[in-house]
């Protein structure tokens, strides 16, 4: 019967299939010999042999001989076509009688010629050495009494990596057994090492085990309680020195992979409202009332308003004119504190460019309100420029007898009505003599669903009148209340507070939703007969710019994931081929938020590092990134909702994190060997002694 091709190619076995299906056991050691076929069968034993004999006491056998049957009656039942050295040092304990000759040894047996021929040329064709065996191996070791010191030399690791597995030694059994399985990877035990409770590290580890999955959000939300590390805004302002001097704490991550945690968060607190009260003095002398806050927003009189966020449109030309060379003034102000903490937290220079910035902050804000003049600031921490500045001024009052009878009232704290009125459509006057309030609510009901059913009949009119709904929202930005509009549908743009605009890409988004602005405007049109009027080309433009401007993924801790946001995120940015890096590359305002270690990884994943590059400060490091990254138009995969992010931890700890057959490798990123653990020359006395 002949076979589909499928079907043939489905009967090779995979590598992991046919590691699974090799034939493993426990044989005595009188029952294993050195095979002849062996390419190292004649010489002599080497001089480490004693010390690999020692490593093999403390730390057992980790990776199975591979042997063939034996042949004949003067060989052995099983005969080792690799690990000769396992076997002379297995011997050597036995001369020394600390085994006998009934000692286990672990072998896997190959009948296969082809195997055979491949386990002698190769000599790692045995299933390799598992992470969660070494894991095990250090927590006997420690158990033997032997020191960090002793271990990391003995074995050739850096005495970090021997701290971090002696951590993940302490993990319970079915953990271990779990990571082995591929039930749980070595992430996901490192973060069940940093949970204090044993019992809840036995429980979600056997949730892996039992296939029930790892829930990875409900440990890091555990860690993440309570707590503060050094990426918390207030310490932009002080930097570590500060906060040391003043008696704070800080606990390092043993892995390496999560922020340093301050564990005095009300020292950090005084000391930085101490120094944020310092640059205060100056705008209280001058009149300002200034409140000073790490925490809540205080509770100011409720006739104060801030301005919020200005678009074009809002004020008269030369009105938006100031306000623009003010906002421009200001975010070239916040960038020289921004560079300034980069370098230094130094009071002296820092104090004069913060002062800068909150004076720039004034006069944008007092531009934007058209002359009214701020009387209060509140300084809260910044993690981009150490403080955040928002500017309030009174409430503007209306003097009775100056406001028209038909003038709109405007809420307190609303934003400034804009310059431009457009046209309203005549509509009938609702009969009203005679109705009362349940006759007229019932009237507008039946009306109301009247038109639901005509509009839902007439696709192309619905079609225009969403549009022009979200253009007044998005673009117009008319007031969201429920009685001005037929439709309901809301929507707000996308403007997080402490954001910025980037102009290659949403801000090419808002450059050209201005343009439609200014071409409704001058259309003298009401926004539905212009949008009606547009070609269907224009109409599905406009509609993508309003639509993508509501976009809103940002996530303000890494314990508050989006998930099902950024579902509907990935299945948007696969539908239309989304990749930033068409449009941009990293610039230094976003590669300013990156840690230097972090920085250097993006030159290793671009294909470009360089040894010079970690000599360099982080100040000098920034642009050199930049550079790089625009000469190959690249962006990191974590900004890309269709992959996920790269992994940020070494190649030394990750080893294969998938939990299935992986090696683990030293600091140095060598494989820890076919059979057990190497010994280093410089380990040997340590070694001996300990022994």
């Amino acid at each position: 019967m002949r076979r589909s091709p499928s079907t043939a190619l489905a009967l090779v076995p995979t590598p992991v299939q046919a590691a699974a299906a090799r034939d493993r056991r426990t044989v005595a050691l009188r029952d294993t010999d050195i095979a002849p076929e062996n390419l190292r069968y004649n010489e002599p034993p080497d001089a480490d042999i004693p010390l690999l004999a020692e490593t093999l006491i403390a730390a057992g056998q980790l990776q199975p001989l591979t042997v063939r049957p034996g042949r004949g009656k003067k060989e052995q039942p099983h005969m080792a076509l690799d690990g000769r050295r396992r076997i002379l040092a297995f011997r050597h304990l036995l001369d020394q009688g600390r085994i006998d000759e009934d000692f286990p040894v672990d072998i896997v047996i190959e009948t296969d010629l082809k195997r055979q021929a491949a386990a002698v040329l190769l000599t790692n064709t045995a299933v390799p050495v598992h992470v969660a065996d070494v894991i095990a191996a250090i927590g006997r070791m420690l158990k033997g009494k032997l020191g960090v010191p002793v271990i990391a030399k003995a074995l050739g690791y850096a005495e970090l990596d021997v701290k971090r597995l002696a951590a993940l030694s302490a993990l319970p059994q079915v953990a271990l057994e779990a990571l082995k399985m591929g039930r749980l990877n070595l992430r996901q035990a490192k973060l069940l090492a940093r949970l204090p409770d044993k019992a809840e590290q036995a429980d979600l580890a056997r949730m892996a085990l039992d296939g029930h999955g790892f829930q990875d959000w409900r440990v890091t939300e555990k860690l993440d309680e309570g707590r503060v590390t050094v990426r918390d805004p207030r310490c932009a302002l002080i930097g570590p020195e500060r906060y040391a001097a003043a008696g704070g704490r800080t606990e390092t991550d043993l892995f390496g992979e999560m922020a340093p945690v301050l564990l005095d968060p009300a020292i950090l607190t005084e000391v930085w409202t101490t120094r944020a009260g310092e640059i205060a003095k100056a705008f209280e002398a001058e009149g300002l009332t200034v409140h000073v806050t790490a925490g809540p927003q205080p509770d100011l009189p409720d006739d104060l308003e801030t301005l919020g966020y200005v678009y074009g449109g809002m004020l008269p030309d030369a009105a938006m004119a100031l306000y623009q060379d003010g906002r421009n003034a200001f975010n070239a102000a916040t960038e020289t504190v921004c560079t300034l903490l980069a370098e230094t937290t130094e009071a002296a220079a820092v104090d004069a460019s913060i002062d800068a910035m909150i004076r720039a902050r004034l006069v944008m804000d007092q531009a934007g309100w058209q002359g009214r003049v701020a009387t209060t600031l509140v300084l809260s921490p910044s993690a981009r420029a150490g403080i955040e500045v928002q500017c309030y001024t009174p409430v503007e009052l209306e003097i009775e007898g100056q406001v028209e009878d038909d003038a709109e009232v405007v809420p307190a704290g609303a934003p400034p009505q804009p310059a431009y009125r457009p046209p309203e459509v005549d509509a009938p006057e609702p009969e009203t003599e005679g109705v009362n309030h349940a006759l007229h609510a019932v009237r507008t009901d039946v009306a109301t669903r009247g038109l639901i059913r005509a509009l839902a009949d007439d696709p192309g009119t619905a079609f225009t009148a969403l549009i022009a709904r979200l253009f007044n929202q998005v673009a117009v930005r008319s007031p969201v209340v429920r009685s001005e509009s037929a439709m309901a549908v809301t929507a707000t743009g996308f403007n997080p507070t402490g954001g910025r605009v980037i102009e290659a890409l949403d801000g090419e988004v808002r450059q050209r939703l201005g343009d439609r602005r200014a071409a409704w405007e001058a259309s003298g049109q009401t926004v539905i007969a212009w949008v009606h009027g547009l070609a269907h080309g224009d109409k599905m433009a406009l509609l993508a710019e309003l639509t993508a401007l509501t976009l809103d993924l940002r996530e303000d801790r890494t314990s508050l994931i989006r998930r099902a946001a950024r579902a509907e995120a990935a299945e948007l940015a696969e539908l239309c081929g989304a990749d930033i890096a068409l449009h941009w590359t990293p610039d230094a305002e976003f590669l300013k938020s990156h840690s230097k270690p972090l920085l250097l990884m993006m030159l290793e994943q671009m294909g470009d590092a360089d040894i010079r590059a970690a000599s360099f400060r982080k100040m000098d490091l920034v642009p050199w990134v930049e550079e790089k990254a625009a000469e190959k138009g690249w962006a990191p995969a974590s900004l890309s909702w269709t992959a996920p992010p790269e992994p940020e931890v070494s190649e030394a700890m990750e080893a294969e994190g998938s939990g299935e057959g992986a090696d683990f490798r030293t600091s140095s990123g060598q494989d820890d060997g076919a059979g057990a653990f190497e010994v280093t020359a410089a380990g040997q006395a340590a070694l001996t002694e300990a022994a």
